[in-house]
């Protein structure tokens, strides 16, 4: 088969002005990027604000593997099969980081025969937004530090600096750093740090406003780090809010491109979902709520993970209800979760398929939580056998939920129709009543241990003597009431990555907890989850070349 690139290279694109005809938008709505890319001008996020809403799909997975579950690929293609059943269907999801793009994952933008398209521009630059946010964090540290630098009125302390700088590169050697070297003129010196642009606040503040003028407030809500007396010292008392929205006025502004089948699609914001609350933006799912009948959009990584978030954060900000949920298990993960090395995944081994079905299960009894319908879509790969995929199949069905093996990757719509046919007669008539699973109004201690417990299976949850720390202060100053956004590994349901299938009687380590006051949720830190992450041994990026035309080739 085709590389993802030269599928992608070889499908004839529409003008972005003709794919957002086919959801009422004109010429005039949109910020053209060229021929096949767009932003959705304010003006015509407005004018479609109090259309009905469509109803909305969420996809998830069982805890991912490095075998890939092939999630983005399951919602580009359920959204193509939607529009071919006669429905109308936008998909919504995020926006591809260069870190994991030139590291270890790869492209993020579907793949086969469900993709989203032009993907070496969405994959790379695309319009420009991460590398606004980027430059939107960036600034503001510059100017803390100048503030400091000059007067400090506010007494700030520079040893209790929250705010970090950030790049969108796998860079393990800016994790900890000195800056400010070189004497007195350069600065003063103090411990600092890089996060990847993903997990910047501004990238969660970004996805989760409404509108330019939240967008505004909740930057000036940022807590950039503490006084000589201990308080925090805020953005808006800087007074450097009006700047930094002015950095991200394009940014806010949804994107509009195309699948392989000239399927609307909306790609916009790329929160990480084990260190931030791993979904595409508001103003994107809300939009496309207004424009279309269905929209299909994913939470990263494993149920745990990007889907507790959606249901707890993005949904209560957002003012949306989940109709429901499309859960995404292979044969090789489950084969991996039933012991088998990624080595050994060709060879047939309906043992260990059955032994794998533990973190399945787990990942159903988690949807039932959240009051929300399902259907297990099985993502078939060659080497799967129908011995292995019957297993699978039947399990689901005695577990009460419904079940349909898509193909979607090689044969784009045409490999899931069932699924989208069952999706729809699932959520047609039905009122949606999905919901979150903790009150906010709960303590912070109660909030992490109700998802360590009840979403991840602990027994119980242990505080570092710096988590013990940032509790007192979080309650000492009234960010107690915030929702959590836990930072934990996605390799497996507890927070040790080598913990596969679904562990039982282990303890969830809070090794800090970071205060997100301007995104509007606090960050328990647990086991070595990292903000930074680094590249591996060989990277992606030895794969990336560009021709004497300017085509690039192995971007995966």
């Amino acid at each position: 088969m085709l590389s993802d690139i030269e599928i992608g290279q070889l499908t004839k694109l529409k003008p972005i002005d003709e794919i957002a005809g086919k959801i009422g938008l004109s010429p005039q709505d949109l910020d053209h990027y060229g021929e096949y890319k767009a932003k959705i001008r304010y003006s015509a996020l407005f004018a479609n604000e109090n259309n009905p809403p469509g109803k909305l799909i969420l996809v998830s997975a069982i805890t991912p593997t490095p075998a890939g579950e092939g999630k983005t690929t399951v919602a580009i293609g359920l959204s193509q099969a939607i529009n071919r059943i006669g429905k109308k269907s936008i998909v919504a999801i995020r926006e591809p980081s260069l870190g994991p793009v030139f590291g270890i994952k790869g492209g993020a933008a579907g793949g086969g025969w469900s993709q989203v398209l032009p993907m070496e521009d969405i994959n790379l630059h695309f319009t420009g937004d991460f590398h606004a946010i980027t430059a939107a964090n960036n600034t503001l540290a510059a100017l803390v530090d100048n503030h400091i630098y000059f007067d400090n009125e506010l007494g700030l302390d520079p040893r209790r600096i929250t705010w970090k700088r950030v790049v969108d590169v796998n860079d393990r050697m800016l994790r900890d750093i000195v800056i400010g070297l070189g004497g007195r003129k350069q600065g003063f010196p103090r411990e600092d740090g890089f996060d990847i642009t993903a997990a910047s606040e501004i990238m969660a503040i970004l996805c989760l406003s409404n509108n330019m003028d939240e967008l505004k407030e909740r930057i000036g809500n940022i807590t950039v780090g503490l006084s000589y007396t201990g308080e925090p010292v805020k953005v808006h008392q800087l007074g450097f809010e009006g700047a930094i929205t002015a950095l991200l006025k394009d940014a806010l502004k949804p994107n509009i491109v195309q699948t392989t089948e000239n399927t609307p699609a909306f790609v916009h914001g790329g929160p990480f979902a084990n260190i931030a609350q791993g979904a595409n933006s508001i103003l994107a799912t809300k939009t496309a709520l207004r424009l279309s009948d269905y929209v299909v959009t994913e939470a990263g990584f494993g149920f745990d993970l990007g889907a507790e978030k959606f249901f707890d954060l993005v949904c209560k900000y957002g003012g949306f209800c989940v109709n429901a949920v499309v859960l995404v298990a292979t044969v090789r993960a489950l084969k991996i979760h039933g012991g088998v090395r990624v080595r050994d995944l060709a060879e047939p081994n309906p043992k260990a398929v059955k032994d794998g079905l533990v973190n399945l299960a787990k990942h159903l009894e988690n949807i039932r939580k959240f009051g929300v319908k399902s259907v297990v879509a099985v993502n078939k790969f060659h080497t799967d056998t129908e011995e292995e995929l019957k297993i699978v199949e039947d399990f689901v069905k005695e577990s009460g939920f419904d079940v349909s093996t898509v193909e979607y990757f090689t044969k784009g719509s045409e490999g899931g129709l069932d699924l989208a046919e069952k999706v729809v007669k699932l959520v047609e008539h039905d009122t949606c009543q999905s919901h979150g699973l903790y009150d906010w109004n709960s303590s912070v201690e109660d909030k992490i241990f109700k998802v360590a417990s009840e979403i991840y299976g602990a027994e119980a949850v242990d505080y570092t003597l710096d988590a013990k720390a940032d509790l007192k202060s979080i309650n000492k100053f009234g960010f107690d009431k915030l929702p959590i956004c836990i930072a934990k590994t996605q390799k497996s349901l507890s927070d040790n990555p080598d913990l596969i299938g679904r562990p039982k009687d282990f303890l969830v380590t809070v090794r800090k907890i970071v205060v997100a006051s301007g995104a509007g949720f606090l960050i328990p830190i647990t086991g070595e989850i990292m903000r930074m992450p680094g590249l591996p041994k060989k990277p992606s990026a030895s794969n990336i070349s560009v021709g004497h035309d300017g085509e690039i080739s192995g971007l995966l």
